[in-house]
């Protein structure tokens, strides 16, 4: 068997997670050809084929998907290496990979700006998905801390909270709804939503409020990012349900109005998680203490 490298496999880890070479050239900041090259290195060095094409995509052979297993368990014993090894080094630099629900890129560029200038030798690589993907990055040790809107419950981790995330029903501002006052939440039964995809946290919490008020959702449409949904609503296609840390300039500048519904906003909150399990180097106990002690200030001034 021909050498590899440790590149080759977090390459392929890459590739593997998207299905897609172009988008695993986008995730590394490399050509396509770049990918392609490491990847044919790796199948090279085993005398495997690891993809193979499904249409503008790629699938994994069987050898591939009996890889990838193996390769992320080794890809996070490497990652506690790392961890014992930065213990040596100290607060001098370092390197964290963190994972955040898509809702929080509203704030946490502003948070790794304050960061950075605590600690300016310490990289973040910064991963942004759906709840249900990033909860998947956090189990299979690839993030070694999360930031999401409500601690998972069926798996064995810490989650502490940093910040409040108040959540509230949207309109545009000439919605039928959008002047009357201590509506109640029943009266959402004969609107339509825009809501977000399967899989995402502000989804799941949507459809558990309506729920415990045993109101029906009607939804209009899905879509995958809070902007568009955002841009919906100002078009008058529905209402939605979102994180008002997410419509803040929207909300002052009167392109959308925020529904006073009985019992809304729901405060809810935003919680910086690890595995129970993980050992965090000293460059992600950094962070994780800068969060928890300054992270919810910074945002509640922010915002």
């Amino acid at each position: 068997m021909r050498p590899y490298t440790f590149k080759q496999i977090q390459t392929f880890i890459e590739v593997a997670r998207h299905k897609s070479v172009s988008k695993a050239a986008e995730r590394l900041f490399v050509t396509q050809p770049a990918v392609s090259m490491q990847i044919k290195q790796l199948e090279d060095a085993f005398g495997l084929a690891l993809i193979e094409p499904m249409g503008r995509n790629i699938r994994l052979t069987h050898a591939g998907e009996a890889f990838l297993t193996h390769a992320i368990s080794a890809m996070g014993q490497f990652k506690d290496l790392e961890a014992t090894m930065a213990e040596h080094v100290g607060l001098s630099k370092g390197r964290i990979d963190l994972a955040v629900v898509s809702t929080a890129k509203y704030f946490m560029p502003m948070l790794l700006v304050h960061f950075g200038k605590l600690f300016p030798g310490i990289d973040i690589q910064l991963n942004i998905d759906n709840r249900e993907n990033v909860l998947g990055m956090m189990a299979r040790n690839e993030a070694d801390l999360v930031v999401m809107g409500r601690s998972p419950a069926n798996m064995d981790c810490q989650a502490t909270p940093f910040a409040t995330n108040p959540l509230a029903i949207l309109s545009a501002p000439d919605h039928a709804l959008a002047r009357r006052k201590q509506l109640p939440f029943s009266a959402l039964a004969d609107h339509g939503f825009v809501v977000r995809e399967q899989g995402s946290g502000t989804r799941a919490a949507m459809e558990r409020l309506f729920a415990e008020h045993q109101t029906s959702l009607k939804v209009v449409m899905e879509m995958p990012s809070n902007e568009t949904i955002k841009q919906a609503v100002m078009a008058g296609m529905g209402l939605s349900f979102l994180s008002l840390r997410t419509v803040r300039h929207e909300l002052a500048g009167g392109y959308i109005a925020l529904l006073d519904i009985q019992g809304l906003p729901q405060q809810g909150h935003w919680y910086i998680t690890h595995l129970s399990q993980k050992k965090l180097s000293p460059a992600a106990q950094a962070f994780r203490s800068f969060l928890i002690e300054q992270g919810g200030a910074l945002m509640d001034s922010w915002s």
